[in-house]
């Protein structure tokens, strides 16, 4: 029968002084998961609000249309800088990644609990602007509008430059653990698909954020001292701001996306029982996305006003990006080709990812295109793509992780039932949702309106009912997997029968681990060379 061990790093040390101090990554990823999901549902509030707003054409339904640019700032906002970005590196990078490498924690424990600790601090901050007079720029704070409103604009964005110093810090821990403490016969090319994904996000914050504080720092002088770099009456660019912020934003797409990639790498070969097709041609593209991402930052431009060279070059290299991203779907793909397939909830997750997050690369292709791109600028459609990439990808992703390493973090199975049906809810409630808004935008609808015609007001009843069930979906997500951890049926070392280090060690793991320092002795996927059999009771 298994049992839970007595002494883990959850039972190591009481208190939540002990938690406030911890230098222990698995304790940091599970403060972060704490914080993330906090600030996901506030997020996913704002979401629901904007949607039972636009139930209906008339004015003023639930929202004074004077709140509702501030609510869908604030809905984008918390989403892109406090949620996604974070989630997955954050949460299971820091869980994980040490695990996986068979490393006792990260190279920089210190670090680590500073980066969730500045974390909390820019979120007060953006806690702060709420209750302050809000902010109603949308979360790219486009000058010269942000720069002259009578809005919570410098603390907002105070709040993102200091989340970026979070993000920094855990870029360069991970990448300075993964060269320094794998383990003993893990070479570079036995280390896991997930490590090669944080390594090459790592590299993206650590290279990228530095820009989006440098613009909001410029955004926060022009307010305060009207320096005018992008006031044109001073001889200023406004359309320099969307350069600047465009060069960081869209690098940080491929900091929520990759780990999530990294994530469905992992739930893959676990759940098909099979060595995965094409390890090193997975590894390097996440390589090759981290690096041509920050060629493309002016497909955001098409209709700023650029020289048309420049259009036609940044469209070409927008369908040259996509490569990296094929390679990885087919691969995945390829991987399931006659695998053993176990249909648990990772791998519903799994092929939930692998539809929507394809849904979102091909219609990024045609907002690539730059005749499709000026028709459908500003439209909903736009909105449904990026919903499509970044939930569709980065969230779904992160609640396959979440599903798989849940029995690795608590020790505890959640209700495999419930999962499988809130799994349903979340895949057809989020396809109601945008897929009306695909419509939506093709029938022409604009994005940031709060009234519309009622010619658009069937497909945004969908879009609303749609929502109200994914949310619904979520939050019964959150109440099983809360429930699995004080109620849930002990889960075993390894329930997946994976080959990865992190299923060698106790569930959960102990303080430092692993009892003795493993070695590496083959590759994480080699399910043709070694047979693992599942340590879940019946």
């Amino acid at each position: 029968m298994n049992t839970i061990p007595e002494q883990n790093f959850l039972t190591a040390e009481k208190g939540l002084k002990s938690w406030l101090t911890t230098l222990d990554h698995k304790r940091i990823g599970i403060l972060y998961l704490i914080s993330i999901t906090f600030f996901f549902f506030v997020g996913g509030l704002f979401a629901l609000m904007i949607r039972l707003e636009l139930m209906f054409p008339q004015d003023e339904f639930f929202i004074k249309l004077d709140d509702f640019n501030q609510v869908f700032t604030l809905h984008g906002v918390i989403m892109i800088f406090l949620v996604i970005i974070p989630s997955v590196p954050a949460v299971l990078g820091n869980f994980v990644l040490p695990l996986q490498l068979g490393a006792k924690d990260v190279a920089f424990p210190r670090l680590n609990l500073a980066s969730w600790y500045l974390y909390m601090f820019g979120a007060s901050f953006a806690l702060f602007s709420i209750f302050t007079g809000g902010v109603d720029t949308g979360w790219t704070f486009y000058a010269p509008y942000s720069t002259t409103i009578d809005r919570s604009v410098i603390s907002m964005t105070m709040a993102v430059f200091i989340i970026g110093f979070s993000s920094i810090f855990t870029g360069l821990n991970f990448i300075v653990t993964i060269h320094k403490l794998r383990a003993p016969g893990m070479t570079w090319f036995r280390m896991p698909l997930f490590a090669w994904s944080i390594y090459a996000t790592g590299i993206l914050q650590v290279v990228a954020t530095p820009v989006i504080g440098i613009t909001v720092v410029l955004l926060v002088l022009e307010r305060l001292l009207g320096i005018g770099i992008f006031d044109p009456t001073m001889g200023g660019d406004p359309v320099l701001f969307q350069h600047f912020f465009w060069f960081y934003s869209h690098p940080a797409v491929y900091i929520m996306i990759l780990p999530g990639m990294g994530i469905i790498s992992e739930t893959i070969t676990a759940m098909a029982h099979k060595n995965i097709f094409g390890y090193k041609a997975i590894a390097y593209s996440s390589l090759g996305i981290a690096f041509t991402s920050f060629l493309v930052w002016g497909h955001h431009m098409f209709v700023s006003g650029q020289s048309e060279f420049a259009a036609m070059v940044f469209s070409f290299l927008t369908f040259f990006v996509a490569i990296p991203s094929a390679i990885k779907v087919f691969n995945w793909i390829a991987t399931l080709y006659k695998g053993s397939i176990s249909l648990d909830t990772p791998m519903l997750y799994t092929f939930s990812f692998l539809i929507l997050f394809t849904i979102g690369g091909l219609t990024g292709l045609f907002l690539g295109t730059l005749s499709v791109n000026v028709t459908l600028s500003d439209t909903y459609f736009v909105v449904a793509h990026f919903h499509y990439v970044m939930m569709g990808g980065s969230i779904i992703a992160f609640l396959a992780g979440l599903h798989y390493w849940w029995p690795k973090i608590w020790g505890r199975m959640y209700n495999e039932k419930l999962a499988k049906i809130a799994c349903g809810m979340v895949f057809v409630g989020f396809n109601v949702t945008f897929i009306s808004q695909f419509l939506l935008g093709l029938k022409g609808m604009p994005r940031r309106y709060a009234t519309f015609t009622s010619e658009f007001a069937q497909l945004n009843g969908f879009s609303s009912w749609g929502a109200f069930l994914l949310g619904a979906g979520l939050l019964l997500t959150a109440i099983y997997l809360i429930h699995a951890v004080y109620k849930g049926k002990p889960a075993g070392n390894n329930p997946w029968g994976a080959l990865t280090l992190e299923w060698t060690t106790s569930s959960p793991p102990p303080h430092n681990n692993f009892e003795k320092s493993p070695t590496a002795h083959y590759g994480p996927y080699d399910f043709d060379k070694i047979v693992v059999e599942s340590t879940l009771d019946d």
